[in-house]
């Protein structure tokens, strides 16, 4: 038989003593971070968001939590026992995910005209960057316009970038090849003026006029103007065709030694293959290392762009050269150019009209209907005459730069335009790229569309749910939303977005608007 000793005995049953009274001591001292909340405020809250599963828009896994709304800021965001508090509306997201709004870097409209917004709501976007390829509002001073668009009372938040073509119109620089030195310094006193307003950065749309007029020093000029406000250039870059996208790269990257930039839509018109992505995303990863300053790209979800029938038009005419002088004097020069540049952007097939009256038609369906060849339709039409969809990507590749850590999405739409993209990017990106096709993952799909956007803007206080944070937040069942917009009915909402708020207030809720209080978002 095996004796034990007393004090062998007594110490295991001390060990315990001392164990279980720690225990206990613990379980009586810990800290209730809901509690702590209650001591430290009131207990009357505006909006309750109850047992959904909270993707912050920087964690990897969802988490159960509550989260409590007071005015148009999150207050809490833990577990709540709602016995202790007072609140007058409660949302039961049980079995759905809860995220930041979506954050859209490049849309086009007009708030004074459509207000609302519900292409961008219906899809969780929660703000909307506008000013975008170098045209912002033709205003010296923008506070006046910031103010009315407050006024109006949009449903969604609206960040304003300044327009490098604007201000070459507003500066009178205009068409000029080089600004002069008092049109460069006009010009650098209108881009500071725009950031003092409260502008993120500026635009420029060097494939447009009068962007394209521009060269190396005044976009070097005007980019330490932006670098010194810790600002952002996004650009619509002046060439985006395989043979010169590199080169587009490289003058955006000039313009990076001083200020973050930031590729606009990036795409490769004629790539074709994840390998030719790889090689695009290797020069932006190299920038990236050797730069103080960020850089950055975002990407709409679909192979057709949409812009100007100018688009196709050789440079020689279009403005400040007078079209109808040079349809006359270069008739046949210009058709050779327009035949040359259709067949190339793979054929009159692919140019679907978005305007009348030809809306919904392609440019080979019209010359058929008037029997006559395609580049002569677009010699009547003219460069200022008609916009388009131009189905000029590849998938493969587009889907490659999507995958990309360092790109966010953007729609390049609007409420008007007639391309899917306005009604239907952030759908798709969770439904056809994160849950179909599983290019990334759901929450790293919700940063693509939060944080990373916030923090590539300066934006501060949006992006994340985080206590303190303003409460534009999302509540939804990834499995139910679908994206319904297409090429020939681009105007339909998406559906499956249950909740959207804005500022703290529901603005979408289930398929309806229920609430404009957006407001101008200020760098």
């Amino acid at each position: 038989m095996q004796h034990i000793s007393l004090p062998s005995v007594f110490s295991t049953r001390f060990l315990i003593f001392v164990l279980l009274t720690n225990i206990l001591f613990a379980a009586c001292t810990s800290t209730d971070p809901f509690q702590e909340f209650l001591a430290a405020g009131g207990q009357e809250y505006d909006l309750l968001i109850s047992g959904g599963q909270v993707l912050d828009g920087t964690d990897s896994v969802a988490r159960r939590a509550d989260i409590l709304i007071q005015q148009d800021s999150i207050v809490f965001i833990g577990l709540i026992d709602t016995a202790l508090v007072s609140v007058k509306q409660i949302i039961d997201a049980k079995g759905k995910y809860v995220t930041p709004g979506f954050i859209d870097t490049h849309a086009h409209g007009d708030p004074t005209e459509t207000p609302a917004f519900e292409n961008f709501l219906a899809q969780g976007v929660t703000t909307i960057c506008l000013g975008q390829d170098g045209g912002s509002p033709g205003f010296e001073d923008l506070r006046p316009w910031m103010d009315q668009v407050d006024s109006i009372r949009t449903g969604v938040n609206i960040a304003l970038f300044a327009g490098h073509g604007t201000l070459r119109r507003l500066s009178g620089v205009d068409y000029d090849r080089e600004p002069g030195e008092d049109g460069l310094r006009r010009m650098e006193e209108l881009l500071s003026a725009a950031l003092d307003a409260g502008c993120f950065g500026m635009t420029t749309g060097l494939e447009y006029t009068p962007g394209t007029y521009a060269g190396d020093a005044e976009l070097i000029a005007l980019a330490k103007i932006v670098g010194q406000r810790n600002g952002l250039i996004m650009s619509h870059m002046r060439n985006e065709d395989n043979d010169a996208i590199e080169a587009s790269l490289r003058e955006l990257l000039r313009q990076g030694q001083y200020a973050n930039v930031q590729a606009s839509h990036l795409k490769v018109v004629y790539g074709k293959g994840a390998g030719r992505a790889e090689e695009v995303l290797a020069m932006l990863d190299s920038a990236r290392r050797a730069s103080t300053h960020t850089v950055t790209a975002d990407v709409y979800p679909y192979t057709a762009s949409y812009t100007g029938i100018g688009i196709v038009f050789p440079q020689w005419a279009k403005p400040p050269n007078i079209y109808g002088d040079v349809k006359q004097a270069r008739r046949e020069e210009l058709l050779a150019f327009l035949r040359q540049k259709i067949t190339d952007r793979n054929g009159p097939e692919a140019t679907l009209f978005g305007t009348a009256p030809f809306a919904g038609k392609t440019l080979a369906e019209v010359a058929r209907e008037q029997e006559r060849p395609f580049e002569e339709v677009l010699l009547d039409i003219g460069p200022g005459g008609a916009s388009g969809a131009y189905f000029v990507m590849n998938e493969d590749l587009q889907a490659r730069l999507l995958q990309d850590p360092h790109v966010m999405i953007c729609s390049d739409g609007s409420p008007t335009m007639r391309h899917p993209r306005g009604y239907g990017s952030f759908t798709k990106i969770l439904t056809t790229y994160a849950q179909q096709e599983k290019l990334f993952s759901l929450p790293e799909a919700i940063r693509k569309m939060t944080s990373l956007p916030a923090e590539t803007l300066g934006m501060a206080g949006r992006g994340h749910l985080r206590t303190g944070y303003f409460a534009d937040l999302l509540i939804f069942d990834p499995e139910r939303i679908e994206a319904k917009a297409t090429f020939s009915e681009p105007h339909q909402w998406s559906e499956g977005m249950d909740w959207v708020i804005v500022n703290g207030e529901v603005a979408w809720q289930s398929g309806k608007l229920m609430g404009r209080n957006g407001r101008v978002v200020k760098k």
